[in-house]
């Protein structure tokens, strides 16, 4: 999963970043509303973990840019604040969630996987997709009732194309998905790899091959 953290606390963005890895997200940090604003115009991320107050704007002005541009994007509000208008407020809007400082990492990071299965898995953590079953709690895949061994980056690769079936991902977008935003645009040999073996082992467990290439673009899950 693709995380953006807007915190302006650098102890906390730090140590949120550093946990919510250990946990198998990418994560992507940002802890100003102005530089927030840039990330979100510039790359797409499935969760937002969005503080309300942020050096330069209201992080509640970027919840309501995000509903509009990003009505898919998951949204948990961490904040200072603890009175029952501030989370309304933000639940009204748009947000999935709200904790309030101080909050245990583990309760935050239980908080993203619930809000991720709500939004794209409709609150299962297990999911079937045509011959796969996945398993986002596990990060397991099956094809056919045969369990399927990946490795992180295919799974996340694999999820990441499931989510958007039948759509058109550039190469650029899933690039930046598994190795996040600095990626390197220049050069998609890793990517091309990780596809290629991805697709050898879902075939060789018996799926049909559904990854398909756009010519000079990129890649396409068809169900």
């Amino acid at each position: 999963m693709k995380i953006l953290i807007i915190e302006d606390e650098i102890s906390l963005l730090e140590e949120v970043a550093i946990f919510l890895r250990n946990a198998g997200h990418l994560c992507e940090c940002a802890s100003t509303y102005y530089e927030a604003e840039d990330k979100l115009a510039l790359f797409d991320y499935e969760m937002i973990v969005l503080d309300i107050t942020l050096p330069g704007g209201d992080g509640l002005d970027l919840l309501k840019t995000l509903k509009q541009k990003h009505s898919e994007t998951g949204i948990i509000i961490i904040s200072a604040k603890n009175s029952l208008d501030d989370k309304l407020l933000g639940l009204n809007i748009g947000a999935d969630d709200y904790i309030t400082k101080p909050f245990h990492l583990s309760e935050l990071n239980a908080r993203v996987n619930a809000v991720f299965r709500r939004k794209f898995h409709k609150g299962d953590s297990k999911v079937s997709i045509a011959e796969f079953v996945i398993n986002a709690d596990a990060k397991s895949v099956s094809v056919l009732g045969n369990p399927v061994i990946l490795t992180p980056r295919e799974y996340e690769l694999l999820e990441y194309m499931t989510i958007n079936k039948n759509r058109m991902l550039s190469k650029q977008s899933i690039a930046e998905h598994l190795w996040g935003d600095d990626f390197d645009s220049d050069n998609y040999d890793f990517l091309y790899v990780h596809i290629n073996n991805l697709r050898k082992k879902l075939v060789d467990a018996g799926a049909q091959d559904r990854i398909k290439s756009i010519y000079g673009l990129g890649y396409r899950f068809t169900v």
